[in-house]
């Protein structure tokens, strides 16, 4: 089979690799449909996590069909299409008895395109098939299928959760890119009011717009502290979401939250960031940081199935498979050609 393998920081191939095979009684091998690829996925190509060795394949999010499941498998069946999570949970563990999946001790957690080869590829296995894999529900397109895998938990949970968006806050999300702009959707779902969306790109700061942000500022212009000093009477904003994964914006989310605030980190952090404790000891500030869980990837599946999110919007371009280093430079260079998500399929 073909799938899309890391070589060292700057460098991937499409290139023919074994097909996976089943290798415990809990797998299920997923003939894969269609596939996105992460922004965590450019930070694996920068060097960014070190976990991920020469070899590996990559990706962590997909839509499939089931080939084949081992002996251990109880509710997953040859020929159900599923959604792939991009976290697997052994469903037995302690931290997976209190839902937080990331952490999972049990050989699960982000494995897929970290640990083990991943989805980025014709075929994957995927190990503790029952408890991470969810069935395709009717009426759901594949693309919006897709950014339930990751994005649509990742900014709801470690940025809108964490942060505690409440009715009628200030919410400033530092960074526009697919994690912001979940982060800004899901916050929407709290009745904010003001989500203030925060980027270098015009053209981002366009999709803000579209997926709920009533504020956007462009800083490489504008002063967000003015803008939101502004909002809510020289306070600053009661939640900051930090979505890009650099030292500047870390310090900038810092900045922007008023004293009794909150700061959830969800950018994927390479090099060191700078904490202005001097600045924010006597604020009462609160900041959180975080691996998805993906516990809430069955509310979004029945709020997609029910219409009441648009999810199709975070695809920008499609691909076939065989097109997968032409879609990692658009996907990679956004700001020039206005990628959010890419979703690549077999046809």
């Amino acid at each position: 089979m073909k799938a899309l393998v890391y070589h060292g920081p700057g460098i991937k191939a499409w290139e023919e690799v074994p097909k996976p095979l089943l290798k415990d009684d809990t797998d299920a091998i997923v003939r894969v449909d269609a596939v996105t690829i992460c922004g965590t996925d450019l930070h694996i190509l920068k060097g960014d996590v070190p976990a991920v060795t020469d070899g590996r394949i990559l990706g962590h999010e997909a839509v499939g069909t089931v080939e084949s499941v081992g002996t251990g498998v109880k509710n997953v069946k040859v020929g159900d299409k599923v959604l792939v999570s991009c976290i697997t949970s052994c469903g037995t563990c302690r931290y997976c008895r209190e839902a937080r999946y990331g952490q999972c001790l049990g050989g699960g957690g982000w494995i897929l395109g970290n640990l083990i080869d991943g989805t980025q590829a014709e075929y994957v296995r995927v190990p503790f098939a029952d408890t991470s894999t969810y069935p395709a529900p009717a009426g759901v397109s594949d693309e919006a299928l897709l950014m339930v895998a990751d994005i649509l938990p990742t900014g709801y949970e470690v940025g809108v959760l964490n942060g505690k968006v409440q009715p009628g806050d200030v919410v400033a999300v530092v960074g526009a890119g697919p994690i912001g702009l979940s982060a800004i959707m899901g916050s929407r779902l709290y009745s904010p009011s003001h989500v203030v969306a925060i980027d270098l790109a015009d053209s981002r700061l366009e999709a803000a717009k579209q997926f709920g942000a009533d504020v956007t500022v462009n800083n490489s212009r504008e002063d967000p502290a003015a803008v939101l000093a502004g909002l809510t009477g020289g306070l600053g904003a009661d939640v900051t979401i930090e979505a890009v994964g650099v030292p500047a914006t870390f310090e900038l989310a810092a900045s922007l939250v008023r004293p009794g605030g909150h700061v959830a980190n969800i950018g994927v952090h390479g090099q060191p960031a700078t904490l202005h404790l001097e600045e924010l000891w006597t604020k009462d500030v609160t900041i959180t940081t975080g691996l998805v869980d993906a516990f809430s990837s069955g509310t979004f599946l029945r709020l997609l199935q029910g219409h009441q999110l648009d999810a199709d919007r975070f695809v920008t371009h499609h691909f076939t498979l065989d097109q997968f280093e032409q879609a990692y430079d658009v996907f990679a260079n956004a700001a020039e050609t206005g990628a959010l998500k890419v979703f690549l399929s077999r046809s």
